[in-house]
Protein backbone atom coordinates (compact mmCIF):
# COMPACT_ATOMS: atom_id res chain seq x y z
CA UNK A 1 0.00 0.00 0.00
CA UNK A 2 1.38 3.40 -0.98
CA UNK A 3 0.50 6.50 1.03
CA UNK A 4 0.33 10.00 -0.41
CA UNK A 5 1.48 13.34 0.99
CA UNK A 6 -2.12 13.87 2.17
CA UNK A 7 -1.73 11.02 4.67
CA UNK A 8 0.92 12.91 6.68
CA UNK A 9 -0.52 14.21 9.98
CA UNK A 10 0.87 17.67 10.78
CA UNK A 11 -0.08 18.41 14.40
CA UNK A 12 0.18 22.16 13.77
CA UNK A 13 -2.55 22.14 11.14
CA UNK A 14 -4.86 19.38 12.42
CA UNK A 15 -8.15 20.45 13.94
CA UNK A 16 -8.36 17.51 16.37
CA UNK A 17 -10.82 18.06 19.21
CA UNK A 18 -9.43 18.47 22.73
CA UNK A 19 -11.19 15.99 25.00
CA UNK A 20 -11.33 16.74 28.75
CA UNK A 21 -11.41 13.88 31.27
CA UNK A 22 -10.78 13.00 34.90
CA UNK A 23 -8.87 10.02 36.23
CA UNK A 24 -10.80 7.15 37.81
CA UNK A 25 -11.09 7.57 41.59
CA UNK A 26 -9.15 4.35 42.27
CA UNK A 27 -6.02 5.75 40.51
CA UNK A 28 -6.01 9.15 42.25
CA UNK A 29 -3.66 9.67 45.19
CA UNK A 30 -3.81 13.49 45.51
CA UNK A 31 -6.16 15.96 43.90
CA UNK A 32 -8.64 15.55 41.08
CA UNK A 33 -6.64 16.94 38.15
CA UNK A 34 -8.51 17.95 35.04
CA UNK A 35 -6.74 16.42 32.06
CA UNK A 36 -7.09 16.77 28.31
CA UNK A 37 -6.11 14.60 25.41
CA UNK A 38 -5.84 15.53 21.76
CA UNK A 39 -5.20 12.24 19.97
CA UNK A 40 -3.96 13.36 16.56
CA UNK A 41 -3.27 9.88 15.22
CA UNK A 42 -4.33 6.28 15.82
CA UNK A 43 -3.13 3.51 13.53
CA UNK A 44 -5.64 1.18 11.89
CA UNK A 45 -4.35 -1.68 14.08
CA UNK A 46 -4.97 0.45 17.23
CA UNK A 47 -1.40 -0.21 18.48
CA UNK A 48 0.18 3.19 17.71
CA UNK A 49 -1.13 6.57 18.91
CA UNK A 50 0.22 10.10 19.08
CA UNK A 51 -1.02 13.46 20.23
CA UNK A 52 -0.95 16.03 23.00
CA UNK A 53 -1.87 15.49 26.68
CA UNK A 54 -2.14 17.98 29.51
CA UNK A 55 -2.94 17.85 33.21
CA UNK A 56 -3.44 20.13 36.17
CA UNK A 57 -1.77 19.48 39.55
CA UNK A 58 -2.31 16.06 41.13
CA UNK A 59 -0.81 12.61 41.76
CA UNK A 60 -2.00 9.22 40.53
CA UNK A 61 -0.89 5.63 40.11
CA UNK A 62 0.52 4.49 36.76
CA UNK A 63 1.03 1.02 35.30
CA UNK A 64 2.31 0.95 31.73
CA UNK A 65 1.15 -1.80 29.37
CA UNK A 66 2.58 0.24 26.49
CA UNK A 67 5.85 1.93 25.47
CA UNK A 68 5.51 5.73 25.57
CA UNK A 69 7.77 8.47 24.22
CA UNK A 70 7.11 11.82 25.91
CA UNK A 71 8.28 15.35 25.19
CA UNK A 72 7.36 17.90 27.85
CA UNK A 73 6.13 21.15 26.29
CA UNK A 74 5.09 22.99 29.48
CA UNK A 75 5.30 22.57 33.21
CA UNK A 76 6.84 20.00 35.47
CA UNK A 77 6.09 16.46 36.64
CA UNK A 78 7.70 13.90 38.93
CA UNK A 79 7.62 10.22 37.97
CA UNK A 80 8.33 7.77 40.81
CA UNK A 81 8.83 4.00 40.63
CA UNK A 82 7.63 1.44 43.17
CA UNK A 83 11.02 1.54 44.97
CA UNK A 84 10.72 5.30 45.58
CA UNK A 85 13.24 6.39 42.92
CA UNK A 86 12.05 9.47 41.05
CA UNK A 87 12.73 11.53 37.96
CA UNK A 88 11.58 15.14 37.62
CA UNK A 89 10.80 16.16 34.04
CA UNK A 90 10.23 19.67 32.75
CA UNK A 91 9.88 21.65 29.53
CA UNK A 92 12.27 20.36 26.88
CA UNK A 93 12.78 16.92 28.42
CA UNK A 94 12.33 13.90 26.14
CA UNK A 95 12.15 10.35 27.45
CA UNK A 96 10.63 6.89 27.03
CA UNK A 97 8.63 5.07 29.69
CA UNK A 98 8.94 1.31 29.09
CA UNK A 99 6.20 -1.27 29.16
CA UNK A 100 5.93 -2.70 32.68
CA UNK A 101 6.80 0.54 34.52
CA UNK A 102 4.71 1.02 37.68
CA UNK A 103 4.64 3.85 40.15
CA UNK A 104 3.16 7.34 40.35
CA UNK A 105 2.93 10.43 38.16
CA UNK A 106 2.79 13.76 40.00
CA UNK A 107 2.05 16.97 38.13
CA UNK A 108 3.79 19.72 40.11
CA UNK A 109 2.69 22.57 37.85
CA UNK A 110 0.35 22.42 34.85
CA UNK A 111 2.01 19.94 32.48
CA UNK A 112 1.63 19.47 28.74
CA UNK A 113 3.36 16.81 26.65
CA UNK A 114 3.51 15.25 23.22
CA UNK A 115 3.08 11.50 23.47
CA UNK A 116 3.80 8.65 21.09
CA UNK A 117 2.48 5.30 22.31
CA UNK A 118 3.06 1.79 21.01
CA UNK A 119 1.16 -1.07 22.60
CA UNK A 120 1.79 -4.53 21.21
CA UNK A 121 -1.35 -6.66 21.09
Amino acid sequence: MTASINSIKNFATLNTPIEPYRLPLEKRLEGDPEQTIQNHYASACEQFHSGVWSSEVGTWQIKYTEEEYCEILEGCSKITDLDGNSLTVAKGDRFVIPKGFEGTWEVIGHCKKIYVIYEQK
